[in-house]
């Protein structure tokens, strides 16, 4: 079942009860329980017995056929969301590259033109990269599957990325440089006033100026610096029937197209002169406003003078004009600082910004229902942290990247707080958190974890252990991935090792390990023994080795030795690179050596034995219990599969020596059981000959009898095929 999830609450349907019937159901002895996957963190949820001994008066058997619903506390990222964090995680992992370059140098980023540079060039990347998101999300097309965000939510990552970047990364050398240009072209590319269509009406008109709404786009293309519009509409009162607002229009064309703006000049001195002639400008032409007659200042339809003199107060600087214009048009308080900079203090700063921006709020403060206002306004004023918290409840993609660029240019502190989390970590864990919610995004989630410290460093060795390795072939072999059929050759392929080469990157050994003892836990189920042996070797896992001999050696128990022989020959590569090089690293521990060992030579010894190889046998044999390779344990079984051997007619295949060493081992075997350890002798020929002790014994009354023959043979003829001191 499904539980569709709403901030705050989820709603279970079907129902585990109906509405008002929570007594009848605690009632019950029931009560709402949760399990949560290491997976992706989603919730599944379900009724279970009352951990009350008094209350639970339910049955097991009454709970019957129970609903689980499953649920996420994160709404996975699908569609193009799911490139858009793709993409961007590319700039978060160049600029962890960056932070990981500085550190080793001892170098601080901010005091650094070419360290500055590359962040610059890493935030317009972030900016492009949600400026196209908005315009694909944008585009009216038939999507394979719907958007997840729409381009709404794309615009607004879109305007406070760009706006982070006007005020908080100039180019080097001009930080101190006037900002309110910078601040113009930022409102003019996302708050577009006046629109492109009211310009199209207007510019149709034979008449403009008779329409209600010429002199507002007039007045907001002036306040905006939009100069080639104003010229139009300004060249268009030519025709106008006042003579004098004709020769005013005239004369305001130039001050609005040729205001000096500080980026045009070299020198600051150059530019301050050139203002303070301009500024002359404005002036004569506020004197020929002002002797135009009060009765002329009319025309058939409004007071043309007023609206002009408006235009004159933006171009004079004066603040109170600006403010009463802005708010007749209807403009927010961004409109009006950003005005500021360009007419009334045009040596504004950033670092005098937020005082100005304080004294606009309290006459026109930002929507606090608007959360991208609210981003922006605590961007103008300078606090960093605000803006972070708000940015967070707007996207918490837009909260990890800002704060990640803020630490990078020591916007905020790197000390950790109680949390023992610094603020830029906080934040990009709460982002790797949302991440976590798509499995698929593992590698892009540990990437951002592990850039946080300790803390992060272990949440991230927990997704690695947990991420799905897909490592079960299909049932149908003609569908099986090339992954799995990869690593059935004995290659590291597909996620398997992806996470590997990750453990590798981050150096986190012990994670390496404990994937590469999930592996050997998911080919043993598998019976895939040879890559078990593998990756169990991989991870050290010494005891994780042994079961993994234990349960090749059962194949013997079970299906007999030919099984077994051609089992071990199918993974015998994987078993000889184990502990039989002293040279090696991964050297088993000689208990785990010898196991290995005995679990090859046995089966060497069965291959043979099965393709007439008598004496090659017979060697395989004597050398297992005079090299101390075989378990006690398994002295009877060998013993027992000895006989053939010494039943043969044809050839002489042990020495007397040799017999001796076997008549040795099955005397020990006896005084062991009679002193009370058949367990440690005699368990696993019971069950190979599916019986007790006592049958097991008897299987060694048939091994006395063809040894106490041979040895006779051998004494008969004085060498049993070979001199009596022959040593293999």
């Amino acid at each position: 079942m499904s539980a569709p999830h709403t901030t705050g609450t989820t709603h279970l349907a079907p129902p585990l009860f109906k509405h008002g019937a929570i007594d009848e159901f605690q009632e019950s002895g029931r009560t709402v329980s949760f399990a949560t996957s290491g997976r992706d963190d989603a919730l599944a949820i379900y009724a279970a017995p009352s951990a009350d001994p008094q209350a639970s008066r339910v049955k097991a058997a009454r709970l019957g056929e129970q609903h689980v619903y499953l649920a996420s506390t994160q709404r996975p990222p699908l569609s193009e969301r799911r490139v858009f964090i793709i993409d961007t995680s590319i700039i978060f992992a160049a600029l962890q590259n960056l932070l990981k370059k500085a550190r080793a140098t001892n170098t601080e980023i901010p005091q650094s033109d070419d360290d500055m540079q590359v962040v610059i060039k890493l935030a317009n990347d972030y900016i492009n990269f949600c400026k196209e998101c908005c315009m694909y999300a944008s585009q009216n097309i038939t999507r394979a599957e719907p958007l997840q965000l729409d381009a709404e939510h794309y615009r607004r990552l879109y305007t406070c990325f760009s706006l982070f970047g006007v005020l908080y990364l100039p180019e080097p050398g001009l930080e101190n440089v006037p900002i309110g240009d910078e601040l113009m072209e930022w409102l003019n590319t996302h708050f577009i006033e006046p629109s492109t269509q009211e310009g199209d009406e207007l510019s149709s008109q034979e008449r403009p100026w008779e329409d209600p709404t010429f002199w507002p786009y007039l007045i907001r293309t002036s306040l905006r610096g939009l100069s080639k519009a104003s010229a139009f509409f300004l060249n268009v009162l030519s025709k106008h029937p006042s003579p004098h607002l004709q020769s005013l229009a005239q004369q305001l064309t130039p001050l609005l197209t040729d205001q000096p703006r500080l980026r045009q000049f070299s020198a600051e001195r150059d530019f301050a002169l050139a203002s303070r002639r301009w500024k002359d400008k404005v002036k004569t032409l506020r004197i020929e406003l002002d002797r135009v007659p009060e009765s002329e200042r009319e025309d058939d339809f409004e007071n043309w003078w007023d609206h002009l003199s408006d235009i004159v107060g933006i171009l004079e600087g004066r603040g109170d004009v600006i403010k009463k214009v802005c708010a007749e048009l209807g403009a927010d308080w961004k409109e009006v600082c950003a005005v500021w900079g360009v007419f009334v203090n045009t040596r504004l700063s950033r670092e005098d910004l937020p005082e100005i921006v304080a004294q606009v709020l309290d006459e026109l403060p930002p929507d606090p229902t608007d959360l991208e206002d609210m981003v922006h306004s605590s961007l103008f004023l300078g606090k960093p942290r605000q803006a972070l918290s708000e940015a967070a409840q707007l996207d918490i993609w837009l909260a990890a990247h800002l704060a990640d660029l803020m630490r990078a240019i020591e916007l905020i502190d790197t000390e950790p707080d109680d949390s023992e989390l610094s603020l830029r970590q906080y934040y990009v864990l709460e982002y790797a958190h949302y991440l976590h919610s798509d499995p698929a995004l593992w590698r892009i989630t540990v990437d951002y974890m592990y850039s946080c410290g300790q803390i992060g460093g272990e949440m991230a060795d927990q997704v690695l252990m947990r991420v799905p390795l897909h490592l079960q072939p299909s049932r149908d072999a003609a569908t099986s991935s090339e992954e799995a059929v990869l690593i059935r050759d004995g290659q590291l392929a597909g996620v398997l090792k992806a996470v590997i080469e990750t453990c590798h990157e981050y150096q986190r050994e012990e994670i390496r390990r404990m994937v590469c003892r999930i592996t050997a836990q998911t080919f043993i189920q598998e019976g895939e023994f040879g890559l078990a042996v593998s990756y169990c070797t991989s991870a050290e896992d010494w005891p994780g080795l042994g079961r993994v001999i234990d349960l090749v050696l059962e194949k013997y128990i079970v299906q007999g030795p030919a099984s077994f022989a051609s089992l071990v020959a199918n993974i015998a590569p994987s078993l000889h690179k184990v502990g039989m090089d002293a040279g090696t690293k991964l050297r088993a521990p000689a208990v785990f050596s010898h196991r290995l060992q005995f679990a090859v030579r046995f089966a060497e010894f069965h291959h043979r034995r099965a393709h007439g190889d008598g004496q090659g046998a017979a060697l395989d044999l004597v050398t297992m219990f005079r090299e101390e390779i075989a378990p006690r344990s398994w002295w009877a079984v060998v013993l027992c599969d000895a006989v053939e051997l010494l039943q043969c007619n044809s050839a002489m295949l042990f020495t007397s020596n040799d017999a001796c060493l076997l008549i040795q081992k099955l005397e020990e075997i006896h005084i062991r059981v009679a002193q009370g350890n058949g367990d440690d002798y005699l368990a696993v020929l019971s069950r190979v000959v599916k019986g007790g002790e006592k049958h097991a014994l008897q299987q060694l009354q048939a091994v006395r009898l063809s040894l106490a023959r041979y040895y006779a043979r051998c004494g008969a003829i004085g060498v049993g095929g070979r001199p009596s001191g022959w040593h293999h």
